[in-house]
Formats: C-alpha cells, structure tokens, sequence
C-alpha cells in the first residue's frame, strides 16, 4: 500500500474506532436505565469481550512465535492490567451514575495531559512550553464545563468528577507503563493479557460484591453489554491499534479528538442530553489542549 493510500485508510481506521470508543458512555448510560449496577455491568462487558482477546492471543501466538515473558515484566504486566481495564473501566462506570455521558467523556479526555505530568513526574523529562499552555487549555475547559453542570446537581457531579478524573489518571498510568512493555511483548499479546488480567479481577471484585445472579436482567441489559463489548471495546482497540500503525501516534490522537464531540452528539440523540454554549466552549478549550500536546509529542 502507498503512502497516500495509508494515510487515507488510517485516518478512516481512526475516525470509526474514535466514535465506536465515544458510544461507551451512551450505552452505559441506556443499560442504567434497566436497574443493573455497575459492577455487574462491567463484568458483563468484560466477559463477552473475553473470547475476542484470547482469540487474539492465540492466533498472535502462532502467528508470530514470541518469545516467553520475563517473570519481571509479567508481574509489571499485571500491576497495568489492574491499572487499565480494571481501575480505570470500575472508575469511569461508577462515574457515569453521577454524570453525564458528556461531562464523562470530556473529563476522560485529559488523558495526554495527565501523561505529560506522570512522565515529567516518574521519568524527569522536562515540560515545555506548549504543554504548559496545553494543560492551561485543557483544564480551563473543563472547568467551563464542570462549573455549567455543577449548577444543576452539586454533589453528584463533584462525585462522578472526582471518580472520572480517578479513571483517567489510572488510565495514565497504565499508558505510561505501556510505554516500556509493548516494545518488548508486542502490542498485540500485551492488550490482549491485560484484558484476560483484568477480567479474572473484575469477575473476582464481582462474586465478593454479588447480590444476585448475574444472569437475571432483562434482555435489553446483554443487547447492550454485547453491542458494547463488541462495538465499544473489541473492535475500537484493535482498528487503533491498526491505524496507529498505519499513520503513526501523533496523527492518529489528533484524528481521535473526534471523540469527544462525538459523545455530546450521541448523548443529545439517545439520552436527551442538553447541547449547551458553555459545553461547546469548554469543549474546545480541550480539544485545543489535547492537540497542543500531540502536536508537541
């Protein structure tokens, strides 16, 4: 394939998984309707998710002959599972019964700016200029947004903020931490184990807080759980992970700023979300933010 033609498809690739990745939220949301909490609504997504990413091991396995992991990185590999998709999934769904799917995503999206800090903070590298005015941005258009929604519900939206800003951070670190192992494991096999990892421990924190059988819920709540397993999950990594090959990670975090703004969309479709001035606002200010600190990396 030519240059052109990479560029064009891994922007494609990008753009649909950054809307698929958007849609979470939306779908949390929707299934909350149906009285499940969220422990179990997290189990199930990270069970019907599971096969995929064993199927993707396997097959990375007899594709690629890898050879076997160092006892040292497998207990580091664990600690970014817990991280990742444990912490930071419970975080982001425990937030969402607080908020909204839009002040969520919003929040969520610091992301890059919180792995400026932690790299400047675990691995001394100096911030510069335009990450300073990126942090200024990014956290000023939160601010718009959090102080609009703080009017209507107080202590909900500081809970749900605080929990969101608790799954961002853990998310962070299970970047940063990526960082080191994905060159040595491949990234392929290093997604795929965490996600096995973190089901094994979200299912654990679910049998120690069960109050009923997980399979009791109306049909609408595992309609949802697979489409978001599938749709938000499984199929959003992996085009990713495919396009950030194909186009590199700095034009694929700027093509993926698209999700966001798809969030507010969504949500004002299926879950009657107001579209304010002040949320568009604030929204910019972090879209801004976030692109200076692609554009700097």
């Amino acid at each position: 394939m030519n240059t052109k033609y990479k560029n064009i498809w891994g922007s494609i690739i990008i753009f649909i998984g950054a809307i698929c990745f958007s849609s979470k939220a939306v779908i949390v949301k929707l299934a909350y309707n149906y009285h499940i909490d969220s422990v179990s609504l997290l189990a199930l997504r990270m069970l019907f998710s599971l096969p995929f990413f064993v199927g993707a091991l396997a097959y990375s396995r007899l594709k690629e002959k890898p050879k076997p992991i160092e006892k040292n990185d497998w207990l580091f590999l664990i600690i970014l599972g817990l991280m990742g998709y444990y912490l930071a999934s419970y975080f982001d769904f425990k937030g969402l019964e607080y908020i909204t799917a839009s002040l969520e995503r919003l929040i969520l999206f610091i992301y890059p700016t919180l792995v400026v800090l932690l790299s400047a903070a675990l691995y001394k590298k100096k911030i510069t200029r335009n990450e300073i005015i990126a942090l200024l941005l990014t956290y000023s258009g939160i601010a718009v947004v959090f102080l609009n929604d703080l009017k209507f519900d107080q202590k909900n939206v500081i809970t749900g903020g605080l929990l969101i800003f608790g799954s961002a951070l853990t998310y962070s670190f299970y970047l940063v931490g990526s960082g080191k192992l994905i060159p040595k494991i491949g990234a392929v096999r290093y997604n795929s184990i965490s996600m096995i990892v973190s089901t094994l421990i979200v299912l654990i924190h679910y049998l120690l807080n069960a109050e009923g059988n997980l399979f009791h819920y109306e049909w609408q709540v595992y309609a949802l759980s697979v489409f978001m397993a599938i749709v938000a999950t499984v199929i959003p990594s992996f085009l990713l992970a495919e396009g950030i090959r194909l186009i590199g990670a700095g034009k694929a975090s700027i093509i993926g700023s698209v999700g966001p703004v798809s969030t507010i969309i969504l949500a004002n479709i299926f879950l009657n979300e107001e579209i304010t001035m002040l949320q568009i606002l604030g929204t910019a200010f972090v879209l801004a933010g976030v692109l200076l600190v692609s554009r700097s990396k």
